[in-house]
């Protein structure tokens, strides 16, 4: 009989660097060791699935636009099903969005555990990631992000490259104001070593009682999720972009990659808090440190964006995508996505190298 499959649930705000700390991961692990991804993505886009898909990843599922541990708990049941069975992975990774409740999701892992007697998964452990540079902004504003850092088996401090060392420690301080009592790591630039991540027997899953407790006073009563709006899914709003050929144009264009640039250095990062992207581009797009020397390849190509806090990184994922030239999700900060959609629809934010193209913006959180 084989044994439970561990899970392991990576959390943390926006742009704190989970995936990167994922796919930093997969190469410490054997060449024989599968590895599955259960993704929960803001908006309608598995933007970081598709990065997912090229980083030996062995399978993904993805719950998109809505939070895993509130409206979409019910389908986590099901993706766990199909990617132990599809699979048979040693490990399920579940990432969630920068919204998501993490004690709430650890409580319906329990559950699902139990529901199979113990036999087909078990709670590895709960990772949070911290985003040193950005914490104090977003811990003044986010209860979910507080939340995040409380209730977790391990704490990694990210990002604490770009700040001083007085500025690590302040960000060190606020974390333990929270009264928590879990181990502490800073990764090396996103990377974090398999013996820390994995195997941590969490102490999380075994509070049973102080999580039920907690997800009644937060209100997730899954047996009413519909009913009514949580507090932590509203901190933030999502706008989804397309931007497509005019009418009869079958060639692929690319987006003008220029445009994008401008856009990018102009986006305040106190509206705007993430924006992530599948585009065609015909020349290579510019990272935010201005590195790009062997880095892509001539010709049309499609990118993967990923940006946060005002910093940006491409991801070169092959041939040019059929479909839109540009498919984004921007994540703004709450009553700001209405203004959002205004501006970028007026015109001159995105456009494709030829023409303005066919630009439609939708609020969808």
């Amino acid at each position: 009989m084989a044994p439970p499959t561990p899970i392991t649930i990576i959390t943390g705000f926006l742009g704190s660097g989970k995936t990167t700390l994922i796919l930093n991961l997969l190469p410490q692990l054997p060449p024989t060791y599968k590895v599955a991804l259960l993704k929960n993505e803001f908006g309608d886009v598995a933007i970081d699935s598709k990065l997912a898909t090229s980083k030996s990843i062995s399978g993904v599922q993805e719950l998109l636009n809505g939070c895993i541990c509130c409206n979409l708990v019910g389908q986590l049941g099901d993706a766990l099903s199909t990617l132990r069975s599809d699979i048979k992975p040693d490990r399920i990774i579940i990432e969630t969005s920068g919204s998501a409740f993490p004690a709430t999701l650890a409580l319906e892992v329990n559950r699902l555990a139990k529901e199979s007697g113990g036999l087909d998964y078990v709670l590895d452990g709960v990772v949070s990631v911290i985003d040193v540079e950005n914490w104090k902004g977003y811990e003044d504003t986010s209860y979910t992000a507080k939340m995040q850092a409380r209730y977790t088996d391990l704490i990694v401090f990210n990002k604490w490259e770009e700040v001083s060392e007085r500025r690590f420690e302040e960000c060190e301080d606020r974390v333990l104001d929270l009264e928590i009592d879990v181990p502490r790591i800073r990764s090396v630039k996103g990377k974090v070593d398999k013996g820390v991540l994995l195997g941590l027997d969490s102490a999380l899953a075994k509070k049973a009682g102080e999580l039920e407790a907690l997800q009644g006073q937060n209100g997730h009563d899954h047996g009413h999720s519909h009913e009514h709006e949580h507090d932590h899914q509203s901190e933030v709003e999502v706008l989804s972009v397309q931007l497509n050929r005019e009418n009869g144009d079958h060639a692929v264009e690319g987006v003008d990659v220029k445009t994008l640039d401008q856009f990018l250095r102009k986006a305040p990062k106190e509206d705007l808090y993430r924006i992530k992207a599948v585009f065609n581009a015909t020349s290579a797009p510019i990272p935010s440190d201005g590195v790009t020397t062997g880095q892509f390849q001539n010709g049309s190509r499609s990118y993967i964006l990923n940006w946060a806090f005002g910093r940006w990184t491409f991801t070169d994922i092959g041939e040019p995508t059929a479909g839109a030239e540009l498919e984004m999700t921007i994540v703004t900060a709450r009553d700001e996505a209405t203004r959002w959609a205004k501006k970028i629809e007026a015109g001159g934010l995105l456009k494709l190298e030829k023409n303005s193209g066919n630009l439609t913006v939708k609020k969808v959180a």
